[in-house]
């Protein structure tokens, strides 16, 4: 009898946990690492806006160093619609796939020896909703704009740091990359705007930290010089391309044909590059399906009739096939038992949602970057 309430008390406290506004676990092991985790782990859920239909997933990392006064980071992805898993697993997190031929299997993780997490904490955010693992209860909640996702941002760090009050004196600053150099000075401007006007909690806000930020939706338009001054282009046609395009490249009149034909050409030089990583070769997409990772890759010859296997490439080892892993091992059932993720939450983990019902609202954060500079926050900006 004892043994049945015992049952039916923790069945309440699961289901319980499952509708509070805030609900973590702590992991002690991960499939594909050996032994217990040498860190301090802990992944859980957020609700945020009124009714709390918008529930962000996080992974929160405490500092190896010195947990109690080691600066706190909040730390988003860009996309917009990537999972903060990618900063957790490819950028300044505790572990890193090992890269090798897989066949499929479970991949391994390893340490990363140089983890921002050696000297700092961090919460990785699933954010805007509908990436990653984080989700909304209705339609209308799974959807979001720029200034509603800076606004649920801020939400998702107070109630955080209600629920772990410890970390209320720590200094805390607010960090991303690629698109959120949009978002991050906005986020960062709402904490200090509730400082200001003494709303609870108040967050010992020091500054913010962007990676490949972008700043303004036109900044596509320094790819060409980029180009030009790493030797993609000649000089003869960046000159070109100046005098006819005027350094708007795109969205370029269709009556201005030189410039059109100029472009083209410069579209044509750089074919085949890698544009995010030059140094790498071009291997596709980071987000395919897993069956189209690590399936045998064979070609059929059909005057001959055989099978050519796949000879070993660069993209074996490249960034990308690193990135396609993330794939294999967060849509894993055990892994996903491991993490603690709410079943029937989310279908299909992928690591940058395709189609993501998210609204862009914000063109440039120029005058953010200005405002917070004049009011002293500290930043750190790095390409």
């Amino acid at each position: 009898m004892a043994h049945l309430l015992l049952i039916l008390l923790l069945s309440t406290l699961i289901i319980a946990c499952s509708n509070l506004v805030l609900c973590h676990s702590v992991i002690e092991s991960l499939p594909g690492f050996e032994g217990p985790l040498p860190f301090e782990l802990e992944t859980g859920y957020v609700g945020v806006d009124e009714s709390e239909d918008v529930q962000l997933f996080y992974y929160f990392v405490k500092s190896e160093s010195n947990p109690k006064e080691d600066p706190l980071i909040l730390w988003l992805t860009g996309g917009p619609g990537c999972s903060a898993f990618s900063a957790f697993i490819y950028e300044i997190g505790p572990l890193y796939f090992e890269v090798k031929q897989n066949d499929g299997s479970l991949p391994t993780l390893v340490l990363n020896p140089n983890s921002w997490t050696k000297v700092a904490s961090i919460l990785f955010v699933d954010l805007p909703v509908s990436t990653g693992f984080s989700y909304g209860t209705t339609p209308l909640a799974s959807k979001s704009t720029d200034l509603q996702s800076c606004d649920q941002a801020n939400e998702f760090l107070k109630k955080w740091l209600i629920d772990h009050s410890e970390f209320f004196s720590n200094p805390i600053y607010v960090g991303g990359d690629s698109y959120t150099g949009l978002t991050v000075p906005i986020i960062v401007q709402l904490i200090s705007n509730g400082n200001e006007v003494s709303t609870e909690p108040l967050i010992n806000l020091k500054g913010y930290i962007l990676g490949n930020p972008v700043t303004t939706l036109d900044d596509g338009n320094y790819a060409i010089p980029f180009a030009h001054g790493m030797g993609f282009i000649s000089d003869e046609l960046y000159e070109s391309l100046q005098r006819s395009c005027q350094g708007q490249y795109f969205n370029i009149d269709p009556s201005n044909v030189r410039c059109l034909q100029d472009y083209q050409a410069y579209s044509q030089c750089i074919d085949g590059l890698n544009t995010l990583q030059i140094l790498e070769p071009w291997c596709g997409f980071g987000s395919p399906k897993p069956q189209e990772l690590f399936s045998e890759r064979r070609s059929v010859d059909e005057k001959n009739i055989e099978l050519v296997v796949h000879q070993p490439s660069p993209c074996d080892s490249s960034s990308i096939n690193a990135l396609k892993l993330s794939h294999l091992w967060l849509n894993d059932d055990r892994v996903r038992e491991a993490l603690h993720i709410r079943k029937g939450s989310i279908e299909e983990w992928n690591r940058c949602t395709d189609g993501l019902p998210y609204t862009q609202s914000i063109w440039d954060s120029f005058q953010y970057h200005v405002n917070l500079s004049t009011k002293g926050y500290k930043s750190l900006i790095y390409r």
